[in-house]
């Protein structure tokens, strides 16, 4: 396959990956709307979708399963979890675009926690990146107006993805994208057990419709983003990441009426500005090194 058709392949699959995660996001937000427990949306999406994984796992046999590095899976999946429950609570309080995007904040954290960690040197457009990313943040957050506080837990959703990702690409030195992404759901359906003990409602008949659609809009979302990395370079395709919010932004619209403001779409605009910066490599080894994480990170 040619270049260009590798690439072209690549973006469809980012595409409709984002289209996955996006519908995932307005089935999260309708289960907050119906009143199921944040605490019980989290726990069902990562048990269901354990299950939905597991089989993907198990086609090299249960030897997939051992790991060398335990405590990274650990600390990954506290990190995953913790930025699941800010983005499940966001979404559920928020118009559906500004959750959405809020997730997207993780690029602008990743270069500064990649150094202080694993002492990787940020190129000059990472750096750069981080005071335009946070600049539409306080866009997103309405200046000058009432200021929401929900929005600062969504935000604080996008700096435990961050987390999280360094993670993974630490992981991804000795470890396969299968047993990354199953000890995740294995992990964050055990720990996201423990809320349980005070938050648990059994779900209604539509509840459990929908956390069925989330777990199957995440799990195959997960799947198409590891084949877009896998067909083209993270820095050719990563901005079509973005497409998820103006995939919101019509699920918004279309099903609760949102109405997007000017503050937001100039937040918008430099958060996913910033989002490219951050991901653009500096000379092709960044290239080649920047396409191997994204596969593992993003996957996870």
């Amino acid at each position: 396959m040619t270049r260009d058709r590798q690439l072209l392949k690549g973006a469809l699959f980012i595409l409709v990956s984002e289209l996955m995660f996006a519908s995932m996001g307005a089935a999260v937000k309708a289960a907050a709307m119906s009143g199921m427990p944040n605490e019980v949306t989290v726990f069902l999406r990562n048990l269901v979708g354990t299950f939905l994984i597991l089989p993907w796992l198990l086609r090299g046999g249960l030897g997939n399963l051992r790991s060398e590095v335990p405590h990274l899976h650990l600390l990954r999946a506290l990190m995953g979890l913790s930025a699941m429950y800010c983005f499940f609570y966001a979404l559920g309080r928020l118009a559906l675009a500004d959750g959405m995007l809020l997730k997207m904040t993780a690029p602008i954290f990743m270069p500064l926690i990649a150094w202080l960690w694993l002492r990787e040197r940020a190129p000059a457009s990472a750096v750069l990146a981080v005071p335009i990313g946070f600049l539409g943040v306080l866009l997103v957050l309405r200046p000058g107006g009432d200021f929401n506080w929900v929005a600062l837990i969504g935000l604080a959703g996008g700096a435990f993805a961050a987390l999280a990702k360094v993670t993974v690409r630490r992981l991804s030195r000795t470890e396969p994208t299968a047993r990354i992404v199953f000890y995740f759901a294995l992990l964050a359906a055990v720990f996201s057990a423990a809320p349980l003990a005070w938050a648990w409602q059994a779900p209604t008949a539509e509840q459990w419709a929908l956390v069925l659609a989330i777990a199957l809009f995440g799990t195959l979302g997960q799947i198409l983003l590891t084949g877009g990395y896998a067909s083209a370079p993270t820095a050719r395709i990563a901005p079509f990441t973005y497409f998820s919010v103006l995939f919101g932004v019509a699920y918004g619209y279309l099903i609760w009426g949102e109405v997007l403001d000017l503050y937001f779409v100039a937040g918008a605009l430099l958060i996913a500005f910033a989002g490219i910066l951050a991901l653009h490599p500096q000379a092709e080894v960044a290239v080649v090194e920047t396409h191997e994480t994204g596969r593992a990170a993003q996957a996870g």
